[in-house]
């Protein structure tokens, strides 16, 4: 049993060399027996591309892929053969010794948050432990910090002398920080392994290019690695996205959402007449405070509009000639009861509106009288109602080029749930969901003579400079309505602004024309009143009116009362617009031109054919006859509203010429030719000359000059 027991104990202490050894292997040498395997492997070795950019709608890089690296020290590197490697491990650590101080001291000036002191115990404590895998620095390093590394003393050798190596990332790189980071996306640490949503993956098939592949061959007893098949880089992405914009776009509605204590925030900005979107921005309120993108909201977000949602319901009744802006209802005091339940005008408390116009219904925003129409008109066949809002394309998902779009929920009448109260209330933006890029469309859509148009994200996609795709404007309904109609809804709303509760959304530069929205958030199978009730402030709308450029939405989630669409949600439609119109501004050069402007430049005496030199290159109109005697034209010229008259007098050679107006070195010039000595006070041009212009000349004489320096007002 004793000699048993001894053969069981030798056997579990190798088992535990041996498990300890592979630990050791796996963990601790890792890096060095990866190198070494590599150094044998010979074929189908993959290269990896260089992942596209994704550059803005005005040229400016969103996205990049750029290297980083972590940098490591072995020190145990050389020749494997005992005798050389311990003769060059003695070279390797004298060589350390005498140098250590220089690498600390260089890379403290390269990582200024670590002393020279912790580098050098660093250094020594990896030493000490032979670890041939020793990481130097803590964090990735840029290439720029990698190459000032490769320069220090013993890291310049190659790997197998010195013992610096370093193992390299593909790092996402977006020089503007969280602009538009839902939309663009994000992509997985290491960028070889694909995108997670946005931009980045829906176009990742273009923008991660094709590997390559290498093979390992002995070349004069070295190991090379030979390209077989090149890697091919990844296409750029040209978005629609304008960095400017959306910089105004996320500025402003982050200062509302601070200002009101809003949870969610989302704008979408898009050109009306291709659907490109120029901004978009998805804010939510984080644990730390701050607004953060965390998902996009303006794409995903199934929420019940609320008001903006009533401009679709007047646009069926007055697309089914049901009603005209001038038909009215009565809406009472402001409550009205409908099939059991309390249907309220937001100013019920004050007595309400009594009776309102279709107009005047949009432009105060009026439950009642919105859903009084739709019932009256369709409570006995809700389906046409519902097909006037499929007419308008209302129920359709828009396709979009990134993933996360929600799909409009609008209910028919042969559906669950469908009741009594669901037309009226369906009227007015509950009991349906929109996502907010949706409502925008059809918007859009009203801007656009009633051309929907898909919203888009991706312009083309660039190969070496070159186009190699283009995502044209996609129509998804060629005409929502009728022109009439369209006609009529536009009048509306923007007397909607200019008149009604959305007055904050306009601007004295140019017409503004939307719709407001105010809604309760349901909280589901709670309902709307459980506990704090959250509302849903919203304004969709479009700019300049008569020729609309742009179209938004602005949407706004808060917390208990105040609520108001126009208020909030308007402000900053309104703020938005003035930055974005005054970005578009291209004014021409006459427009700064006014009554009391003189295009014409002030001339002074002097030589008139270099005065005519000089105007003639300025392409300003000269009139006037100019004699020139012995070469030289002395004379004056004076501006008029469309040219300079040169006016040249001769004087004769024995008279004292006018220097009047003149600068003093052509009138010293002129002076001292006539034989006269030339005193000067001050400083400009001639105000007068002490010896009068044409009297007789006597040569020596001294002749004053009072110079006086013309200030322009």
């Amino acid at each position: 049993m004793t000699r048993y027991f001894f053969v069981m104990l030798i056997m579990a202490l190798i088992g535990v060399a041996i498990i300890v050894k592979a630990g050791v292997t796996m963990f601790a040498e890792r890096q060095y027996w990866q190198d070494v395997a590599n150094r044998f492997i010979k074929e189908n070795v993959a290269i990896k591309p260089n992942r596209g950019n994704i550059i803005s709608s005005d040229g400016k890089l969103m996205a990049s892929s750029l290297p980083e690296y972590r940098i490591y020290l072995d020190f145990m590197s050389g020749e494997r053969e005992e005798n050389k490697r311990i003769k060059d491990q003695h070279y390797k650590d004298s060589l350390l010794r005498a140098n250590l101080d220089s690498i600390c001291i260089g890379l403290n000036a390269i990582f200024p948050d670590r002393s020279v002191a912790q580098f050098k115990t660093h250094l020594k404590k990896g030493r000490n432990k032979e670890s041939r895998n020793y990481l130097i620095y803590p964090d990735r390093i840029s290439y720029i910090q990698y190459k000032e590394v490769k320069q220090l003393p013993i890291f310049r050798l190659s790997r197998y002398k010195g013992g610096f190596h370093e193992l390299i990332y593909n790092q996402r790189k977006k020089p503007f920080g969280s602009l538009a980071r839902r939309t663009l996306g994000a992509v997985y640490a290491d960028t070889a392994q694909g995108a997670k949503n946005g931009i980045e993956l829906a176009f990742d098939s273009l923008l991660k290019g094709k590997d390559g592949v290498t093979h390992r061959q002995k070349v004069m007893n070295k190991y090379l690695n030979i390209v077989d098949i090149p890697p091919i880089d990844g296409c750029d992405i040209i978005t629609s996205i304008d960095v400017d914009m959306q910089d105004i776009c996320e500025k402003v509605l982050i200062d509302k959402l601070k200002e009101i204590g809003a949870t969610v925030g989302v704008v979408a900005l898009m050109e009306v007449a291709t659907g490109e979107v120029k901004a978009i921005v998805n804010m939510t309120l984080c644990p730390d405070g701050e607004y953060h993108e965390i998902r996009n909201n303006a794409i995903s977000d199934m929420l019940e509009p609320g008001s903006t949602f009533k401009t679709a319901s007047i646009m069926v009744a007055l697309e089914d000639g049901k009603i005209t802006p001038d038909y009215t209802v009565d809406t009472g005091n402001g409550i009205k009861m409908m099939y059991g339940r309390a249907m309220k005008d937001h100013n019920w408390y004050r007595g309400g509106y009594g009776v309102l116009n279709v107009t005047e219904i949009l432009e105060k925003s009026s439950n009642i009288g919105t859903s009084s129409i739709i019932d009256h008109f369709y409570g006995s066949n809700p389906k046409k109602f519902v097909d006037g809002l499929k007419r308008m394309s209302m129920h359709q998902p828009l396709n979009l080029q990134v993933p996360g779009e929600g799909k409009p929920n609008i209910k028919g009448p042969k559906e669950r749930y469908f009741s009594k109260t669901t037309l009226p209330w369906m009227s007015i933006g509950y009991e349906t969901q929109v996502p907010p890029l949706n409502m925008l469309t059809f918007y859009n859509a009203i801007a656009n003579d009633g051309v929907m148009v898909r919203p888009k994200f991706v312009k083309a996609a660039l190969k070496n400079g070159e186009v190699i795709k283009e995502y044209p404007t996609e129509v998804i309904n060629p005409k929502i309505c009728s022109d009439n109609t369209l006609r009529q809804i536009r009048e509306i709303l923007h007397k909607v602004v200019s008149e009604g509760l959305a007055k904050p959304a306009g601007n004295k530069q140019f017409n503004v024309s939307g719709k407001t929205g105010t809604a309760q958030i349901s909280q589901g199978s709670a309902g709307y009143k459980t506990g704090k009730t959250n509302y849903l402030v919203s304004f969709c709308g479009f700019f300049p009116s008569e020729s609309p450029k742009y179209s938004m939405i602005v949407s706004i989630q808060k917390p208990g009362l105040p609520a108001s669409g126009g208020l909030m949600a308007g402000s900053v439609f309104g703020k938005i617009a003035e930055r974005v119109y005054a970005k578009n501004l291209r004014f021409s050069l006459t427009n700064a031109i006014d009554s009391c402007s003189v295009l014409i430049p002030e001339v002074k005496a002097g030589e008139l054919q270099e005065t005519k030199y000089v105007l003639d290159k300025l392409e300003v109109k000269t009139t006037g006859k100019i004699v020139s005697i012995q070469g030289k034209a002395w004379g004056h010229g004076r501006s008029t509203t469309h040219s300079v008259v040169l006016e040249n007098k001769p004087v004769g050679s024995k008279l004292v010429p006018n220097v009047v107006g003149m600068g003093a070195k052509d009138a010293v010039y002129l002076l001292e030719k006539k034989g006269l000595k030339v005193l000067i006070q001050g400083i400009g041009q001639v105000k007068s000359q002490s010896i009068p212009s044409g009297t007789l000349l006597q040569k020596g004489a001294s002749i004053t000059l009072i110079m006086e320096q013309k200030i322009d007002r």
